[in-house]
């Protein structure tokens, strides 16, 4: 198995699922059609052993229950990926929203086609945000949040408290930043971005994706927190965006 250390977390929030609602097997097809050669033809037991999906279609549709998508993956530890959802009741104003998790291997394959990635899944769910990121940054990005399990929380190197998603005024405003960012036209819009005279350096890494959001990228390689350069592009972006996490 893979350090926890060596892996891409990626979170996209979406409107809840409804009754018969295709957007599960839409992010499955997404994700394969984005990375060449991967198959999410398994799934785990409580054990944890795999089981291998025979007709992985029809039991995704058969197991998407109570709001989320069921748990699947590759069968390849040294390149483990994973995808699940699940429904977060407490999506701002109390309404309930859809989280998609997922694992990547952070090597140079999916790093290339990352930004495909997260468009793809995006997308394909009609989120309204999301990001990906290398588990280390995302994990002290996480620090960031109010309140903590441990009390009010202390963010590392400078970086700004946030609100808990619930407690944001609309499902279209991010609640941080990461490596790369999806912002939906509604989030943009809710962010004023883009700002041909604020934007200039966010432009030059971003790209409009098909559905008029957007894909934003803070550093050219994956997000380092011990690199100085790539934190100030997270403070700097956070001081561009301040709506982002209710501040």
């Amino acid at each position: 198995m893979v350090s926890t250390q060596d892996y891409l977390s990626l979170l996209v929030y979406a409107p809840a699922l409804t009754h018969a609602d295709k957007r599960p097997l839409g992010i499955v097809h997404g994700v394969e059609r984005a990375l060449s050669g991967l198959r999410l033809g398994w799934t785990t037991s409580e054990r944890d052993d795999l089981i291998v999906l025979a007709h992985r279609d029809e039991w995704v549709v058969a197991n998407t229950t109570d709001g989320g998508l069921p748990f699947l993956c590759n069968d390849d530890d040294q390149a483990l990926v994973t995808l699940y959802g699940l429904e977060n009741p407490d999506g701002p104003g109390g309404n309930p929203q859809l989280e998609i998790h997922m694992r990547l291997p952070l090597n140079a394959s999916v790093i290339t086609q990352a930004e495909v990635v997260l468009a793809a899944i995006a997308e394909a769910v009609a989120a309204w945000w999301g990001g990906l990121t290398p588990f280390t940054a995302a994990a002290e990005i996480a620090e960031q949040t109010a309140p903590t399990l441990d009390g009010p929380p202390s963010p590392p190197r400078g970086l700004p408290i946030l609100m808990a998603p619930g407690v944001l005024s609309s499902p279209a405003v991010p609640p941080h930043l990461g490596w790369l960012n999806y912002w939906s036209a509604a989030s943009a819009q809710a962010l004023g971005f883009p700002d041909p005279s604020l934007d200039a350096e966010l432009l030059s890494r971003a790209r409009q994706t098909a559905t008029n959001g957007w894909i934003v990228r803070l550093t050219d390689a994956p997000l380092d927190l011990d690199k100085p350069d790539h934190l100030a592009a997270l403070l700097r972006a956070y001081e561009r965006f301040p709506e982002i996490g209710g501040r």
